[in-house]
């Protein structure tokens, strides 16, 4: 596999991670502190919750904050002995990106 290949399945790895994080049902305080083991729902399904379904919009805007998550930590990756991996940072964020502004997109 190519150098190149290894970026852009890191970067869409973890993009897919954050995307299906962001679909994730909203936990209120209330089931944060559980119900009493005899009151809780039994049987098949009922711990089942409808995901959050992104908009066209949500999926971009998590997609630049991933993208903009990489080139920040980059940037302060100033030391040369983190070089390479400042490198990496940005290569990702380059191909998230390019993913936003097209296939035509340099």
């Amino acid at each position: 596999m190519r150098a190149r290949d290894k970026v852009a399945v890191s970067a869409l790895r973890a993009t897919l991670g954050a995307l299906d994080n962001a679909g994730a049902v909203p936990v209120g305080e209330a089931e944060l502190r559980g119900v009493a083991l005899e009151q809780s729902p039994v049987g098949a399904g009922t711990t089942e919750a409808a995901r959050v379904e992104l908009s066209e919009r949500d999926a971009e805007d998590v997609v630049r904050a991933e993208a903009a998550e990489r080139l920040e930590a980059a940037a302060q990756l100033t030391a040369p002995a983190h070089a390479d991996r400042a490198a990496r940072l940005r290569a990702e964020a380059a191909v998230l990106l390019r993913f936003l502004d097209g296939p035509g997109a340099a």
